[in-house]
C-alpha cells in the first residue's frame, strides 16, 4: 500500500484542515457556515419545493417556502426548443440528442480514426435535415429554430470551423514568409480587441451589404461565421502558446531527418502542441458554449433566451423565474463540467503516454 492511501483520516485532518491555528478556525468557520445554509438551501430547493405537473396555484400556497420546480414542468418545452413548431419539436429534439452525442463519441479513444469524420459527416447532416425539414418533413425556417438545439448548433460547430481555422493562424503568425506573418497578427489583434457583441452586430448588418443582390443570408448562419471567425482568433493564440513551448530540438530534428514543413507540423510539433494547450484550448471551448446566450442580441432565440421568455410572457408563471434560471444554469453547468472532466482526463492519458 502507498504511503498516501496508508494515512489515516485523522491525520489527513490535522495535515489538512488542522495545520495551523489559522486553519483550524477558518475550518470550523466554514463547517460552522455548511451546516447553517446546507439544511435552508436544501429545504427550499428540494424537500419544500413543489414538483411535477401542478399549477400555479400550488406555488402560490407555500409563499415562497419552497422552490416551484413545477415552472419547468410546465415550460419544459419551450424552454428547449423556443418558437420551433409545436407538433414538430420532436425532431429538434433529436437533432439536440445527436449533437450531444457526435460529442460524446469524439471523446472517446475508439473512435479517434478516419471514421469519425465520417461519423461527423452523417451527424451533421442529420442534424440540419431534422431541424430544417425537406425530403418527407415539414420545412421550418431557420428563424424559427430556438432552444437548446440551436445552443448546440452554434457551440459545437462555431469550435469545429474555428479549431483549424486557429491553428492556421498560430501557424501564420509564426511563420517566416512577412505578409503571412502580418496578415495573421492584424486578424488575431483586431479580432481579440472587441468584444463578441460587436462582431455579431457586424455579422448581422454587414453581411447583407457585401452579398449580391437578391441573395439573402439566414440570421443564424451569420451568427455562425461571426463566432468562428471570432474564436478563431482566441484559439490561435492558445496554439500559438504551445508552439512556443514546443523545445527548438523538437524542430532540429525533424530538419535533420529531411521531413517538409508540413510533416513537421503534423507529425511532430503539433501534436505537442495541441497537448500542452489542452487547459486554455478547453477554457475557450467553454466559454464559447457559454457565450452563444449573447445571439439574442440578433433576434436568434438561444437556450437562455428561451428560458427567460417561457416566464416572462406568462402572468401566472413570471414571478418563478428564479426556478427558471436555475434550471438554465444546471444545463449550461452540465455541459461545461463535461468538458473540464474530460480535459483533465485527457491531460492524464496523454501524461501517462509520456510515462510509458
Amino acid at each position: 500500500m502507498s504511503q498516501a492511501r496508508a494515512v489515516s483520516p485523522i491525520a489527513w485532518m490535522r495535515v489538512n484542515l488542522f495545520s495551523t491555528p489559522v486553519n483550524g478556525a477558518l475550518t470550523l468557520l466554514i463547517l460552522a457556515m455548511l451546516a447553517w445554509l446546507v439544511p435552508k438551501a436544501g429545504g427550499w430547493l428540494i424537500w419544500d419545493a413543489v414538483w411535477g405537473p401542478k399549477p400555479a396555484s400550488a406555488c402560490d400556497a407555500l409563499r415562497g417556502e419552497g422552490a416551484c420546480w413545477a415552472v419547468v414542468w410546465d415550460k419544459i418545452r419551450f424552454m428547449l426548443f423556443g418558437v420551433y413548431p409545436f407538433e414538430e419539436q420532436w425532431r429538434a429534439a433529436i437533432a439536440a440528442v445527436v449533437l450531444t452525442s457526435l460529442l460524446v463519441i469524439s471523446a472517446i479513444r475508439l473512435f479517434w480514426r478516419k471514421r469519425l469524420i465520417a461519423i461527423w459527416a452523417v451527424g451533421i447532416v442529420l442534424s440540419f435535415w431534422l431541424m430544417g425539414g425537406g425530403l418527407g418533413l415539414t420545412p421550418v425556417p431557420a428563424e424559427r429554430w430556438g432552444g437548446l438545439s440551436v445552443t448546440l448548433i452554434l457551440a459545437i460547430f462555431g469550435i469545429g470551423f474555428a479549431f483549424p481555422l486557429g491553428v492556421l493562424l498560430a501557424l501564420g503568425r509564426r511563420s517566416k514568409l512577412p505578409v503571412i506573418r502580418a496578415v495573421s497578427v492584424l486578424y488575431i489583434e483586431i479580432v481579440r480587441g472587441v468584444p463578441l457583441i460587436t462582431v455579431l452586430f457586424m455579422a448581422s448588418i454587414m453581411f447583407a451589404l457585401f452579398m449580391p443582390e437578391g441573395l439573402r443570408i439566414e440570421q443564424l448562419l451569420r451568427a455562425q461565421v461571426a463566432i468562428i471567425l471570432f474564436i478563431a482568433a482566441y484559439l490561435a493564440e492558445a496554439v500559438r502558446g504551445g508552439l512556443q513551448a514546443v523545445p527548438r530540438g523538437q524542430y532540429e530534428a525533424a530538419e535533420a531527418l529531411g521531413l517538409s514543413y508540413w510533416r513537421t507540423m503534423g507529425l511532430i510539433v503539433l501534436p505537442q502542441a495541441l497537448k500542452i494547450s489542452i487547459p486554455p484550448i478547453v477554457n475557450i471551448f467553454i466559454s464559447v458554449f457559454k457565450d452563444t446566450s449573447l445571439v439574442v442580441i440578433i433576434g436568434i432565440y438561444d437556450f437562455a433566451y428561451a428560458v427567460k421568455k417561457s416566464v416572462e410572457t406568462d402572468i401566472s408563471w413570471k414571478k418563478y423565474f428564479i426556478e427558471a434560471f436555475l434550471f438554465s444554469i444546471v444545463v449550461y453547468w452540465i455541459y461545461c463540467y463535461a468538458m473540464s472532466r474530460y480535459s483533465q482526463w485527457l491531460e492524464r492519458e496523454f501524461a501517462r503516454g509520456e510515462r510509458r
